[in-house]
């Protein structure tokens, strides 16, 4: 038999190599503007066209090459950083393996000027799918001019899974941010077609950060600084009061690296622990220093996973840092013991725990008052016992796959209510049909809210329990996608227009959804520098944050940024659904119970919000017989 093993050619070897390095526009910009940090540049541009997809330039002031450098650089394994492996374990550089340029020159056409400080003349060279095209002297600065065009050309299998430009230059300045971080003393320019995005000067941490993310961000940060034998930690994390469900800046980075590594983010989160809502974050910006040996950034070819050494004790360095730092610069209540009277200070039982304090100020907040949001003429002892032990009940029997077992019985998004469930005369004891096949409650029948958080409707079999809150969303949200669709939304003027101002990010994907947010109600004017004027809203949100709505909604469309125009538009929709749906604890009169119901029940998927949360559920006679 003929022998089947042969070696590749560099060609293909190439760009294989080039699927670990190159995966979209951005890892271009993150390797080459990495070798001009370690070129010793002081000055970088970066101008990228149609996302990075057309064209990608980095532009620095650094040492430059000679004209056999220039050439080695584009070889494989090709570097001036490693010469044995222990070098390895020593690494003060942000590249070393010498694979980037060749696989960035595998998958694209790439041009390359450079001249050193002491040479008359620099060097060019053109190099399309590693194949060298001419290599000449040339006029140039001193430095190094990187030109990659057209990426994936000749990979038309990479190319068609690039995302819509927008998509890819929200990554191109995901990158950017990460590298200026991390070297204030470094200026950077950002240009995407042509326009500026960024022009950050030299200057200090903390205002690197503000000039990148915004002066609003300046007044929330502490600063954090500890050093001891293992590691130094510098850095900044923000106050308590601005923690966030979505949109926390959180960067790590160690010796000048950014890394992401959940372990150190879960000690920053331990130490905010009862000091923030669940679910919600806050921004950090945290800075470690550590001996290269005792650190591996060779684990992933994007150098983005890092292993340590130490990671255990670092931990408790870290969270121990943060908290002394919440606990030093953070205005802490505490209890007014010169007042009239004995302060009120219950004895908490074992299993009670203090209601956490609101983040907004209120004067006659006190944490140690158990308060009701339930108004007094919808409660009643019984009723209160007897829902209390069936949630109690609901929550220790539900399964894995999200439904109830023991007699409360969850509907899921395919099923309708139908009439077997309720028995053989809903249409006089509790549903009848609607217009749209759906069953519909009677709202004849009496009903009643329930802790300010759900409805309560009896039913021949049971009772029906709906969240009026999630119940709202599903109502609000396929009212936003249908007014997407009609550009029929009702407008409502501000009297005095209000002033947003956005991140570069957030303006990027602001620009892609304003024909979305027009549709919804919103007249938005952009006023340069990320700021825009707010004319007018979609009539029914009165009361609600502007600001902290359109910021909700940008990132929530951000978070997705697939090809989809209808994925963007129905993200879009929700944000807003959930912004301004009512709230738990608010009291509903029995017009709006019975409005709320009748449009849940008109929608297409009433069992479900539109991210998959149960809206209602049953609960049958039996179960609540068993109690008894």
């Amino acid at each position: 038999m003929n022998d089947i093993i042969h070696l590749l050619p560099d060609s293909v070897a190439n760009q294989i190599a080039a699927g670990e390095v190159v995966q979209r526009p951005s890892s271009i910009i993150k390797e080459m503007v990495e070798n001009s940090i370690d070129a010793g540049a002081t000055s970088i541009q970066v101008l990228v066209v149609d996302g990075g997809k057309t064209n990608v330039q980095v532009i620095d002031d650094g040492k430059g090459m000679s004209e056999t450098d220039a050439r080695m650089a584009f070889e494989r394994h090709a570097t001036s950083k490693i010469l044995k492996a222990d070098d390895l374990f020593s690494l003060t550089t942000m590249g070393f393996r010498g694979e980037a340029l060749a696989s960035i020159a595998a998958v694209a056409q790439v041009e390359l000027t450079t001249r050193r400080p002491d040479d008359e003349l620099g060097t060019l060279i053109s190099i399309s799918g590693t194949k060298v095209e001419r290599q000449e002297p040339v006029a140039c600065p001193v430095g190094s001019n990187f030109s990659v065009k057209n990426l994936f050309f000749n990979v038309p299998a990479r190319r068609k899974f690039l995302k819509s430009n927008q998509t890819e230059l929200n990554n191109v300045v995901q990158d950017f941010e990460r590298i200026v971080l991390v070297h204030p003393h470094i200026s950077f320019n950002l240009y995407n077609n042509g326009v500026e995005m960024y022009k950050l000067p030299q200057t200090t941490v903390r205002q690197r950060i503000v000039d990148v993310f915004g002066k609003k961000l300046n007044s929330e940060l502490l600063p954090i600084d500890v050093e001891t034998s293992l590691v130094s930690i510098s850095g900044y994390v923000s106050k308590p009061e601005s923690s966030k469900k979505k949109g926390a800046r959180e960067f790590l980075f160690v010796n000048g690296r950014y890394m992401r590594h959940p372990y150190f983010h879960s000690a920053i989160m331990k130490a905010y622990e009862g000091l923030i809502p669940p679910g919600e974050h806050i921004s950090y910006f945290i800075y470690f220093s550590v001996d290269p040996s005792a650190i591996d950034v060779n684990v992933h070819p994007t150098k983005t996973e890092i292993k340590f050494d130490n990671e255990q004790p670092i931990w408790q360095v870290l969270s121990a840092t943060v908290k002394e730092t919440i606990g030093k610069f953070s205005n802490v209540p505490l209890i007014d013991f010169d007042v009239e009277g004995k302060p009120d200070i219950p004895v908490m039982g074992m299993y009670k725990s203090m209601p956490s304090q609101p983040k907004e100020h209120k004067t006659d907040y006190n944490p140690f008052k158990t308060e009701s949001s339930t108004p007094s003429y919808n409660r009643t002892d019984n009723w209160e016992a007897l829902y209390a032990s069936i949630e109690k009940q609901a929550a220790a029997d539900l399964d894995q796959s999200g439904f109830v077992a023991s007699g409360i019985n969850a509907i899921p998004d395919d099923e309708v209510i139908t009439p077997s469930l309720f028995g053989a005369d809903e249409m006089r004891e509790g549903l009848t049909m609607s217009t749209s096949n759906v069953f519909m409650p009677d709202l004849n029948v009496n009903k009643f809210q329930l802790h300010g958080q759900y409805l309560v409707l009896p039913a021949r079999e049971g009772i029906l329990l709906v969240d009026q809150h999630r119940a709202h969303i599903r109502v609000l949200f396929e009212e936003n996608m249908n007014a997407m669709k009609s550009h029929k939304r009702v407008i409502q003027k501000m009297l005095f227009p209000e002033i947003v101002q956005f991140t570069q990010a957030e303006s990027v994907a602001l620009e892609d959804m304003l024909a979305e947010m027009t549709a919804l109600g919103f007249e938005l004017t952009s006023l340069g520098g990320g700021s825009y004027s707010v004319s007018g809203t979609p009539s029914g949100i009165e009361g609600v944050n502007i600001d902290n709505l359109l910021h909700d909604m940008v990132l929530t469309a951000i978070e997705h940024t697939g090809n989809a125009r209808v994925e963007m538009q129905e993200a879009v929709a929700l944000s807003l659904a959930r912004q301004s749906a009512i709230v738990y604890g608010q009291v509903l009169t029995n017009a709006e119970i019975d409005q709320l119901l009748r449009d849940l029940f008109l929608t297409d998927s009433p069992a479900r919000t539109p991210d998959g949360k149960l809206i209602y559920t049953f609960v049958d006679n039996k179960f609540i017989e068993k109690l008894f």
